[in-house]
């Protein structure tokens, strides 16, 4: 099972960075072709589109690598037991509000699959997916920290309650 998700996980950096880069590069053509007064305007849809796969499963790198912003300053004077407890707690929020998000997020792929892009004949709703994507992949990352959280609770350092 660790093989299959460390398998994902290196396939979600490959896609995201991938994406980034056509991403900038589009971006950049579309800039300079708009110098020389040539229109294209499926570069900025597919930018778009680039830009929400790129944004979301990033949001997932990050959080699952610990880049993502924390505020401790209340917790990280309390006794390391407690700093475990309240942890705990905020990432079952988390999965909570990430399965809704999931939830509500397929309703709205299946609600946008009829809505097509401007100019590029593809769903909107792909574009919508990437937030699913996003949503359950980091849902699968918080379960890991919970139980990496648990484990770290179960510790002897932790079991005195001091720091």
């Amino acid at each position: 099972m660790r093989k299959i998700y460390r398998t994902l996980c290196k396939a979600e950096v490959l896609l995201c960075g991938i994406a980034f880069l056509f991403l900038t590069t589009f971006v950049f053509l579309s800039a300079i072709l708009r110098m020389f007064r040539v229109s294209v305007s499926w570069n900025i849809d597919l930018a778009l589109f680039l830009l929400a796969w790129t944004a979301f499963i990033g949001a997932d790198i990050a959080w699952r690598s610990g880049q993502l912003v924390g505020v401790d300053l209340v917790t990280r004077q309390l006794p390391l037991k407690l700093q475990k407890i309240i942890q705990i707690i905020v990432y079952v929020v988390i999965t909570f509000a990430l399965i809704v998000i999931a939830v509500f997020g397929i309703r709205l792929a299946w609600i946008e699959r009829v809505r097509l892009y401007q100019s590029i004949p593809i769903p909107f709703s792909l574009m919508t997916v990437s937030l699913v994507v996003a949503a359950i992949s980091m849902v699968l990352s918080t379960i890991l920290k919970i139980r990496h959280s648990l484990a770290d609770f179960n510790k002897k350092g932790i079991q005195g309650g001091t720091q």
